[in-house]
């Protein structure tokens, strides 16, 4: 009976500390409030926070998103042929225990090359000629032209040919229980619950301090700041709002993160409806009042979107801005035929003007953003609504609440974006002259070259948009102030991703 009455004590105990949403902070643990992943396939899927801790690269970005060694250790270029060899780290192994080798490097640029594999990475590797096993640590690329941004494009997580090959990119089960290179190895996924990762101790950058990552799957904005304040999760994104109730509060910590991600309308150009009224765009730019919306829905967390690279360094600041400005707004509808219709809305042909704005469940930011865009167009006449969609149809959609952004090369996330047919295109655009300045960029190492077609590609692009460009978004995470390690200056990229740069150095303290 007293065994008894222990062990019944001892469970009570262990129950309540659990209760409490203490489970972060008895041991060496980090929960972090993440998304739901339906797989972890970073060859296909162009972005994804928990791939860094999985899996490496050949080249790796430091906390001033410069390329540095990954896999591989060094690597040489020969200008006269194009071709990139790269020197592998050797006794590197698979979490399986497998040695990593260069077939694994050809195997997995091959499959996101292939276009049976549909990978929306394909565009940055689509000038590569051939892919060369020199010997087991030892692989050269060579490309068919120039590509200024490929080291930064070999940060691409290198998977195992051993548990891929013949398998299906796109549904192998691998990609729900992916084994990588990295400083985590996969323990358990509980779907739509959580992703629990314990450190690999032969990790050959060394083993990283904190013994267990848990990806806690909170995808609502609301209960990811209400999880955060009870103490069940000791990192998260935060909407700029919840992020400012956190605020001298003891045992927190705010990082105010700088970004290149940006918010803007993105038109479906393969919808018949903007065949008919893309003339009207201009006045859709025209009518957004993005100081507002910066100071009411980002609270000032950010800054005025007129562009894809504000936070690059061949940003061209000099092009139209579509500074707001309801009343020429007004005059672009009527110069282009548009009359007022008795219900206060511009009419065409006997159509009303007007479309709907969707976007993905439980995004706080973006419906904000989005439902305040709309207003703002019905006050001048266009009659904008949003829609929230079970699932997002990319090629049936009108327009989209889109963000995107790169602190890296230039030519990521504008070749793949705004060129014709490309695999991040999702707005169907098209412009000859967009297509070739962004050709023009990759090409040349020559910095007064780049900057030359880069000043075009953005003009070019400000006259035939393809979004209209809202604001930057700071991303604004909270961390329990036992975290040690976080990069606070780093720069980070789409969808606030970047902040585990260096997770293996993170510490947990008390």
């Amino acid at each position: 009976m007293k065994k008894f009455l222990c062990l019944f004590l001892a469970a009570v105990l262990v129950f309540g500390m659990a209760a409490c949403g203490q489970s972060g902070s008895t041991d060496n643990t980090l929960i972090y409030g993440s998304h739901d992943y339906t797989r972890i396939n970073p060859a296909m899927d162009e972005h994804g926070e928990i791939n860094v801790l999985l899996f490496n690269g050949l080249t790796a970005h430091n906390g001033d998103n410069q390329v540095i060694p990954g896999l591989a250790k060094s690597w040489t270029y020969d200008a006269a042929t194009c071709t990139y060899t790269f020197a592998l780290e050797e006794n590197v192994k698979w979490h399986d225990g497998e040695p990593f080798t260069a077939e694994d490097v050809k195997f997995t640029i091959e499959a996101i090359m292939d276009p049976e594999n549909g990978s929306e990475n394909a565009p940055n590797f689509e000038d590569v000629k051939a892919i060369t096993v020199v010997d087991e640590h030892t692989v050269a690329f060579q490309l068919a032209a120039p590509n200024v941004a490929f080291l930064d494009y070999m940060t691409m997580a290198i998977l195992p040919k051993h548990l891929l090959e013949g398998q299906d990119f796109q549904t192998a089960e691998f990609f729900r229980k992916p084994i990588g290179t990295g400083p985590y190895k996969l323990e358990s996924w509980d779907a739509g619950q959580a992703i629990t990762m314990v450190k690999n101790d032969t990790y050959f950058k060394g083993a990283p301090k904190i013994e267990k990552v848990i990806f806690k799957i909170v995808p609502d904005d609301n209960a990811k700041a209400m999880q955060m304040q009870s103490k069940e999760l000791d990192l998260a994104l935060l909407t700029p709002k919840d992020a400012e109730n956190f605020t001298g509060k003891d045992g927190y910590t705010i990082y105010n993160m700088k970004t290149a991600d940006y918010r803007g309308i993105m038109f479906n150009f393969a919808n018949p409806y903007w065949t008919e009224n893309k003339d009207i765009i201009p006045a859709v730019c025209y009518a957004l009042d993005r100081q507002a919306i910066l100071d009411t829905v980002v609270l000032g967390h950010g800054m005025l979107a007129y562009g894809p690279l504000q936070r690059n360094v061949y940003n061209n600041e000099n092009v139209e801005h579509y500074d707001y400005n309801p009343e020429k707004a007004k005059q672009i509808l009527k110069d282009v035929g548009c009359t007022m219709g008795a219900n206060g809305f511009y009419e065409r042909n006997g159509k009303e003007i007007g479309f709907v704005i969707s976007i993905g469940a439980g995004d706080q930011v973006r419906i904000d953003i989005a439902q305040a865009a709309a207003q703002q167009l019905r006050e001048i006449g266009i009659n904008c609504t949003v829609e929230v969609p079970e699932t997002v149809d990319w090629g049936g959609q009108m327009a989209y609440l889109i963000g995107w952004g790169s602190p890296f090369d230039a030519d990521d996330h504008t070749y793949k974006v705004f060129g014709t047919d490309k695999g991040a295109n999702y707005s169907s655009y098209s412009n000859a002259q967009v297509d070739k300045y962004l050709v023009e960029a990759r090409q040349s190492d020559d910095e007064k070259v780049r900057k030359e077609a880069y000043d075009h590609f953005q003009e070019e692009l400000a006259k035939d948009p393809a979004f209209a460009f809202i604001c930057y978004i700071d991303a604004d995470y909270v961390a329990s102030s036992r975290i040690k390690g976080i990069d606070p200056d780093t720069v980070m990229g789409h969808h606030g991703v970047g902040i585990f740069w260096n997770i293996n150095e993170w510490t947990l303290e008390g």
